[in-house]
């Protein structure tokens, strides 16, 4: 008889959470991006709220936090109910790179976050202020000999891709550069505009305009293949720093836990609509490769993605904070 009443609780157990699933969202869903806005991670998270709220018929709402690397952003997320209600906008620097780069971490992500959709990966460009001489890598690199520790580099934060990309370059490269965290892209990049600092690595997106502007210098490429934004501007490994690459790319998880009917369904949404031509289209045009690879692929790509940027720690020597 007790196995019996088991069995019926087990059942309507699962009959609630699949009704649950199936009228999801009943209510406003938070699209927590761990970044101040107006960044890469901002945008893309703010286009699949709009997907998302179109597709559902409620809203998707993104709220930024930014601050120390993402990180804080990314425990809020971690910290909240597996409900389907509070997602994150992921990015690798509070994901697979700031574990290999901080001496304590709030959370794991492979552990503790539920992979639902990688939306984009983009290439970026290592930017430098006019007032510097240098016109390509060769010549930045003798420049920057010549002044060890002096030439200043904005970042999102202490564990962010453009913090560690940049030490990469900078180790590989056989120079000294001076770190300068900020809260979020757009705040380093008025910094840079102004002379503040004098190099930073910004996604096409961001640095085309302002190198066709002349606001900025294009120093070169992450990417293993030129940008079609900047077809003119050759690849860092073009210029002799072999094998250096670094993508920046961002998604949406979910809190671990959360029901993989939800998980699923944001996923099928997202990736369908990274298919059609004018998804294509708009990401192509701004730099970004559109991905759509979602779940357990994608849970494989972050594991990658963190022992990737363990080996560059380790190679760069990067002290932990």
């Amino acid at each position: 008889m007790k196995t019996y009443a088991w069995s019926l609780i087990t059942v309507s157990c699962a009959f609630a959470l699949s009704a649950q699933a199936q009228n999801y969202p009943t209510k406003p869903v938070r699209i927590i991006v761990p970044f101040a806005p107006a960044g890469p991670t901002d945008n893309q998270a703010r286009w699949a709220a709009q997907q998302l709220t179109a597709a559902l018929g409620q809203q998707f709402l993104v709220e930024n936090r930014g601050g120390a690397g993402g990180v804080p952003g990314t425990e809020a997320v971690v910290r909240s109910a597996p409900d389907g209600y509070t997602l994150l906008a992921g990015n690798p620097g509070p994901l697979t790179i700031s574990p290999s780069v901080r001496n304590q971490m709030p959370y794991d992500t492979l552990r503790d976050l539920a992979p639902i959709v990688l939306i984009a990966r983009s290439a970026s460009c290592i930017c430098l202020h006019p007032s510097l001489p240098a016109k390509n890598v060769k010549e930045f690199v003798t420049l920057a000999k010549a002044r060890p520790g002096q030439i200043n580099y904005g970042s999102p934060g202490v564990g962010t891709v453009g913090h560690l990309a940049s030490e990469l370059f900078a180790f590989q490269a056989g120079v000294k550069l001076n770190h300068i965290p900020y809260k979020g892209a757009a705040q380093y990049t008025v910094d840079l505009i102004a002379g503040n600092i004098e190099l930073a690595i910004n996604q096409f997106a961001i640095s085309a305009p302002l190198v066709k502007a002349g606001k900025v210098r294009c120093l070169g490429a992450t990417s293993r293949e030129r940008s079609p934004l900047l077809p003119e501007v050759p690849t860092i490994a073009e210029q002799g720093i072999k094998d250096f690459e670094s993508y920046n790319w961002n998604g949406i998880l979910a809190p671990a836990g959360t029901q993989p009917a939800i998980v699923n369904r944001i996923a099928d949404i997202i990736s369908k609509q990274l298919t059609t031509p004018e998804s294509r289209a708009l990401y192509s045009g701004q730099g970004h490769e559109a991905s759509g690879i979602t779940t357990t692929a994608y849970a494989d790509f972050l594991k990658s993605e963190t022992e990737k940027w363990a080996k560059v720690a380790k190679a760069a020597n990067i002290p932990k904070q």
